[in-house]
């Protein structure tokens, strides 16, 4: 009780000026949307810059994708025998299942409106769109577009025979060329390659990546609601989850609370564990390799605590809607002489000016490492914009291009509609609410072509012509799955396949929500207009009370 009392008494003390603006100083920074890979599963890879089909190009730069890698328009991000989660601004996330390619083609903003276009080249995607004020969120497979005007969750599969997009929750338009359908939940649209038009079935039942997505949902959804009681903005939610999850929240006089991780001493020093980037749109940026390293290295500011420690404290974020400015680093550079050094970030930096946490400085290593120090009183510090290059050293670690996943839709929807994996080595524990590697082999998760089982799929019955092409009954398991494959291998790609997902409309959510009549006709077709709230929310469950984000 004493030191917590100390500690509240020395904050009034340092932070005094209440009615200063908190505007830190950083490192050189970008305007451009940048969004957060926040859960990486096994094999992921990631492609910056792209242009035209990546999976067409087998000298493309491909990289491991690290945890809390920041994705910017254009990069690709690809799995093998793995799955990744991509957070936006607003609390929308992206799931990838395995074997499956998602570009980021457009990562723009409008007057403060986020305008997200996404391109699934091949496998499976499942997305939870929350948009706010004119948001647009959208993502193209095969050959139509699928549209999110509100809250709303669907999953869409792109193979090479045909695509097809189920809705989970809300409502999704389904626009191919000039034709608009509008979906609800538990209903599904499918359409084959090259088809002038598709069928509107019932969603088939969830499998495991399904589970798998509503786990990872159920808690980031909960563990952001219970860190947003503790942020000074609601227009910013990426990574205060993880922060909930990972570390607990102290009251600091005039800055509201600081933050900092479970089971860390007085001597831990922000920068201990990460590693350093390269990226040609905001140069040389921090990679916290914790779970929870995303926000205290890329927004807010550090404080420190005599007694206590380095605290994180979420300032700087601003309200209302306009975008919060993502930093490379929440350090500030100074060089005295030959010597570089790091600063951590004081909320209450200004300019140019020296660093508040100077005493705290951390010079770095030609590996770019850092390591806690006190500047000599004696020694001349100066903030520098830009550290020279030979400073750091990128830890980015080059791979092969993705290989083409060959499936079809006939084997993915039966396979669904049995409620078996299909060969997926990650299972959902239902009591524990967390996923485990089942250790199957992992070249089951290769076997694309699957054999359909027994159980009747739940989209309409199949034609004659393609009873026959599939084989007529007494055909046996494997002879069918050998005929998909082969079958499957004479077709272009579903990435190929692929055109431009169309324009965002202009006019496309109104202050009232939803698609304006202006963006309908625009499209061709009517769509119903749907309101829309502000409040984020789950996907499934209950709702919850409090700041962030209901479930």
């Amino acid at each position: 009780m004493a030191l917590r009392t100390f500690f509240r008494v020395s904050s009034i003390l340092v932070v005094a000026v209440l009615g200063v603006a908190l505007h830190p100083i950083y490192t050189a920074a970008s305007h451009a949307r940048i969004i957060r890979l926040s859960l990486v599963q096994g094999d992921v890879r990631i492609l910056h810059d792209s242009k035209g089909d990546p999976l067409a190009n087998d000298k493309a730069p491909w990289e491991r994708a690290e945890l809390n890698l920041p994705i910017r328009q254009h990069d690709v991000l690809a799995t093998d025998n793995g799955r990744a989660e991509v957070e936006f601004e607003n609390g929308a996330m992206a799931f990838i299942n395995e074997n499956s390619v998602l570009e980021f083609f457009d990562l723009s903003l409008d007057d403060g409106s986020l305008t997200t276009r996404l391109i699934l080249r091949q496998g499976t995607g499942s997305f939870y769109v929350n948009p706010a004020r004119d948001d647009y969120f959208s993502v193209t497979g095969g050959d139509f577009t699928a549209e999110a005007a509100g809250r709303a969750n669907f999953r869409m599969d792109n193979f090479d025979d045909g695509s097809t997009v189920a809705v989970i929750k809300g409502q999704v338009s389904v626009v191919h060329k000039n034709d608009n359908k509008l979906l609800v939940k538990g209903q599904s649209f499918s359409m084959s390659a090259g088809a002038a038009a598709g069928t509107v079935n019932s969603a088939p039942q969830g499998d495991d990546f399904d589970h798998w997505v509503s786990g990872r949902e159920d808690s980031v959804v909960t563990a952001t609601n219970a860190a947003m009681q503790y942020s000074n903005t609601s227009s910013y939610v990426s990574g205060f989850g993880d922060l909930y999850t990972y570390g607990g929240f102290y009251p600091i006089a005039g800055l509201g609370y600081g933050w900092q991780p479970y089971g860390v001493g007085i001597g831990w020093s922000p920068f201990d564990y990460g590693n350093w980037f390269y990226g040609s749109q905001f140069g040389w940026s921090f990679i916290g390799s914790q779970p929870w390293g995303w926000l205290p290295y890329h927004y807010g500011g550090w404080f420190f605590q005599p007694g206590i420690g380095w605290l994180w404290t979420p300032t700087g974020f601003g309200r209302g809607t306009v975008p919060v400015k993502f930093h490379p680093v929440t350090a500030t550079f100074v060089r005295s002489g030959s010597t570089v050094a790091m600063v951590p970030t004081h909320p209450l930096d200004s300019g140019n000016k020296t660093p508040l946490n100077l005493t705290h400085m951390m010079p770095l290593t030609s590996a770019g490492g850092a390591q806690a120090v006190s500047a000599g009183t004696g020694d001349k510090w100066k903030v520098v914009k830009e550290v020279p290059a030979e400073t750091f050293v990128s830890h980015a670690s080059p791979t092969a291009a993705p290989a083409r996943s060959v499936r079809t839709l006939d084997s993915s929807s039966t396979a669904r509609s049995s409620g078996q994996p299909n060969g997926s080595t990650i299972t959902y524990d239902a009591k524990e609410h967390r996923f485990v590697n089942s250790n199957v082999n992992a070249a089951s998760a290769a076997t694309t072509s699957a054999a359909p089982t027994s159980a009747a799929p739940t989209s309409a019955a199949p034609t004659s012509a393609r009873m026959a092409a599939r084989g007529t009954s007494t055909t046996s398991p494997a002879a069918r799955a050998i005929t998909a494959d082969r079958q499957a291998r004479t077709m272009p790609s579903a990435s190929a396949r692929i055109a431009g997902p169309p324009a965002a409309p202009r006019s496309y959510g109104s202050a009232r929500g939803g698609f304006t009549e202006s963006s309908s006709s625009a499209r061709g077709g009517s769509i119903t207009t749907s309101t829309r709230s502000t409040a984020l929310s789950g996907s499934r469950g209950s709702t919850m009370s409090g700041g962030g984000r209901a479930h």
